[in-house]
């Protein structure tokens, strides 16, 4: 077996001129892929996220941060509900519906929790929060979230890298 030699990196300070190399250097972080959806006087909404995060287990708190330009902005500003869902490796048509259009729900099958979160199924992991915090940060906003109630499911995660769509096996 042959080793390649790795490849001399791209060094530069994030800037103004810079930001497409900058998000293409964010992509080289493999995520997971997660909407969130909220309750809305215009009917459910959704958006797609890959900047989640688990925060704390006692109590129990996540994180994502929603960008202040995104159209969607406002209803997650003022949700004091969300839900979270880990969208599983056959979920993909679901996710890229998602990305384009905040009302995807409306044609998508979905049922209502008590604080009348639209509520997706066959999520590997679904996490029903209470807003506690927001946090500026930069041109996003750091949304954190204390879970009320979670379900979970075994399943291969859908991925996120390097700008395309996969999925991982073990």
């Amino acid at each position: 077996m042959t080793m390649q030699s790795p490849q001399q990196p791209t060094v530069f300070s994030p800037d103004a001129n810079s930001s497409r190399q900058l998000r293409d250097a964010f992509g080289k972080f493999a995520t997971g892929v997660t909407v969130i959806t909220a309750p809305s006087t215009d009917g459910p909404i959704a958006i797609v996220a890959n900047s989640f995060s688990s925060v704390s287990l006692d109590p129990a708190l996540v994180l994502w941060s929603v960008d202040r330009s995104a159209r969607r902005f406002p209803y997650f500003e003022a949700a004091a509900h969300y839900a979270i869902h880990v969208l599983a490796a056959e979920q993909g048509d679901l996710c890229k519906q998602a990305a384009r259009n905040a009302h995807v729900l409306d044609d998508n099958p979905h049922t209502l929790n008590a604080d009348g979160v639209p509520l997706i199924d066959h999520c590997l992991a679904r996490f029903e929060c209470r807003r506690v915090a927001a946090h500026d940060a930069g041109d996003h906003v750091i949304i954190v979230g204390q879970v009320q109630r979670t379900e979970m499911r075994d399943g291969q995660p859908l991925t996120f890298f390097g700008g395309d769509f996969g999925s991982v096996t073990s």
